[in-house]
């Protein structure tokens, strides 16, 4: 039995191990950001595919069999790969999940235009998973993409409450809103956006639903959990949390209360650069 681990290109994926712990307070977990590294968003695939790879075999090598990819850039660049070519050549269980699946399968439900916006990276928009996975559950949807190239470091920088940031929150919005008048439902799909939503729903229109992900995930990872009992029996349940970082922990702690919403003790872990 060991912890369950949880990565991100950074601090992002806090906000939905927030809501995972919320959900399932009773495992062990343990957090990696690759802050070192980051962002993800603007990186190749193939180099997406091996910082990913990297820190999923730090966490196996921490005593994770499960791991979650709390990030959507290497939810949609890296974790099809792993899945297929890397997981089999272990002998025992070894499973890896991604965010893009549990908010793709539901959003349907939330959206009675069946147009859905989808505010991400530019690596998640170009990947085009979030089409291809919304099209495998609501083939009639229309799905309608929007890069955000500067929010990412905006909210890293902890840049949130000023005029630049608005600046460049309003004029993403109105660009995804341009490409269709009847979308009703947007997707943050990244998991530093949540950090923004009042700016977002500042310039958004209040009919329009805004989804974010961590709930989603969290419920999906819950019921995951539920259906497959020989992983869920491979995880420990003594309520630990362990963040570790690829870059300076202290500067890590000072940042990660932002985004999980209390202070948390760090540890530097470094990967090969």
């Amino acid at each position: 039995m060991g912890p369950i681990g949880i990565f991100d290109s950074g601090y992002g994926g806090l906000t939905v191990f927030k809501e995972i712990v919320k959900k399932l307070p009773q495992y062990d977990y343990i957090y990696l950001g690759d802050n070192a590294r980051v962002p993800y968003g603007t990186r190749s695939f193939e180099t997406v595919y091996e910082y990913t790879l990297q820190c999923v075999e730090q966490l196996f090598s921490l005593g994770s069999h499960m791991v979650v990819l709390a990030c959507n850039t290497a939810s949609a660049k890296a974790l099809r790969s792993i899945q297929q070519n890397d997981l089999p050549n272990y002998t025992d269980l070894r499973k890896v999940l991604g965010v893009i699946r549990p908010t793709a399968e539901i959003v349907g439900s939330y959206s009675q235009s069946k147009q859905v916006g989808i505010l991400a990276t530019n690596g998640t928009v170009k990947s085009e998973s979030y089409v291809l996975e919304i099209h495998k559950f609501f083939p009639e949807a229309r799905v309608f993409q929007q890069a955000c190239p500067i929010w990412v470091p905006l909210v890293e920088s902890n840049e949130i409450n000023n005029a630049g940031t608005e600046y460049f929150v309003e004029k993403s919005i109105k660009a995804l809103l341009a490409q269709s008048g009847a979308i009703d439902t947007i997707i943050l799909a990244c998991t530093h956006y949540p950090i923004l939503l009042p700016l977002i729903k500042k310039y958004t229109p209040p009919h329009i639903r805004i989804i974010s992900q961590g709930p989603l995930v969290a419920d999906s990872f819950a019921d995951y959990l539920y259906r497959h009992p020989e992983v869920e029996e491979l995880c420990s349940k003594n309520g630990n949390r362990k963040f570790y970082s690829t870059d300076d922990a202290t500067n890590f702690e000072e940042k990660a209360a932002i985004f999980y919403g209390i202070p948390v003790s760090a540890t530097q872990l470094k990967v090969d650069c």
